[in-house]
């Protein structure tokens, strides 16, 4: 099956180029198009889109709050690719933590765009640029903090995070650490549940917020 993705942002032209893109790829389809994130939800429930490739900034309703309004009241939602033009831009990381999957460069190249949305439905998050985990490390909360100390990670779940802070998706963590891809599923799942994240995304925000992992 098709990954199926829906189009938000309030310029035609970047949806036509996102779709002309996509659709060239035998493996995904394009079933939508919206120009503001006021229109997603219900989209999003008629169409049933595996990806909602979205721009963070929108005349009426932007890209963070249309994260929050999927999430909050869609059933089995759709991953969130949040489209942007600035790679330090404070919305992307706003958008990361309202529940966002990963972010793209508007002005990424053609593969680079076909990578990130295949990669976010796989359910692997994108790398954050130096400067979205700069953003997530000035915004270190104690919550966060007391969230990493009470979860209790053991020492080959830290180094998974680690690594999952990194960018690196479960087969690249696999081969890092030499152990099979299902024993880093896994440990995956047992970090999300203790962390009370969400998915991986939340994950590494947290990772990133509470110092455990720095900013390189």
């Amino acid at each position: 099956m098709p990954v199926t993705v829906l189009l938000v942002d309030d310029e035609p032209l970047v949806r036509a180029g996102l779709r002309a893109v996509l659709e060239a790829q035998p493996d995904i389809e394009v079933v939508g198009e919206a120009g503001d994130g006021a229109s997603v939800v219900p989209l999003v429930r008629q169409l049933r889109p595996d990806v909602v490739a979205m721009d963070v900034r929108m005349p009426l309703l932007d890209g963070i709050e249309a994260t929050r309004a999927v999430l909050r009241s869609v059933d089995a939602p759709p991953k969130i690719l949040v489209v942007t033009t600035f790679e330090n831009d404070e919305y992307v990381y706003q958008a990361l933590r309202a529940g966002a999957d990963g972010f793209l460069l508007k002005r990424a190249r053609p593969s680079e765009i076909v990578h990130a949305v295949r990669l976010v439905a796989e359910g692997e998050t994108l790398l954050f640029p130096a400067a979205v985990r700069a953003l997530a490390a000035e915004y270190g909360n104690r919550q966060a903090r007391t969230a990493l100390t009470r979860a209790a990670l053991t020492e080959r779940e830290e180094a998974v995070l680690r690594l999952m802070a990194r960018g690196l998706t479960n087969v690249e963590i696999a081969a890092e650490l030499i152990v099979g891809t299902e024993t880093v599923k896994s440990h995956v799942s047992a970090i999300l549940a203790k962390l009370g994240a969400r998915d991986r995304t939340q994950a590494v925000i947290m990772a990133y917020e509470s110092g455990f992992v720095a900013p390189a």
